[in-house]
C-alpha cells in the first residue's frame, strides 16, 4: 500500500513495485488508506511524512495500533533527524530520503514482506 500525496511520487512508486512483481494500491491522502478497508490485507505500507491532512507520522501511530506486525517504510523529502528517529522508533523498517535509491527501496519490500511473512 503507498500512500502520498504527490501523484507522481505515487505513480512512479507504482510502476517499480509493478515492475518487480508486487501487487499495489494507492491513497492520496492517510485518510482514504484508513478508510478503505484494505489494511488488514497489507503486506507492506509505504507513507509519506508531510501530507495535507493526517501526516505519514500518525498514520503510523495508527495503522500500528491495529496492525503492529505490518511493516512500514516511511519517504520523504524534508531531512529532519527528529521525525526520522520518530519513526524508526516507532517501528519503521526503513526511513528514506527522496530521491532514493529505488533497489534499496525494493530489497527493503522484499525483506520486509517475505520476513514477516516467515514469522506468521
Amino acid at each position: 500500500m503507498i500512500v502520498d500525496d504527490d501523484f507522481q511520487i505515487r505513480e512512479s512508486l507504482e510502476g517499480l513495485l509493478k515492475s518487480a512483481g508486487f501487487s499495489t494500491v494507492a491513497f492520496s491522502s492517510a485518510e482514504d488508506a484508513l478508510q478503505s478497508g484494505l489494511l488488514a490485507q497489507a503486506r507492506c505500507l509505504i507513507t509519506d511524512v508531510r501530507m495535507p491532512g493526517m501526516e505519514g507520522l500518525e498514520l503510523q501511530r495508527r495503522v500500528r495500533r491495529e496492525y503492529p506486525k505490518l511493516p512500514i517504510i516511511i519517504i520523504t523529502g524534508h531531512r529532519d533527524q527528529q521525525i526520522r528517529q520518530s519513526a524508526l522508533s516507532d517501528g519503521a523498517v526503513l526511513f528514506l530520503y527522496k530521491p532514493f535509491d529505488p533497489n534499496e527501496l525494493l530489497r527493503a519490500i522484499h525483506s520486509a514482506v517475505y520476513d514477516s511473512a516467515k514469522d506468521s
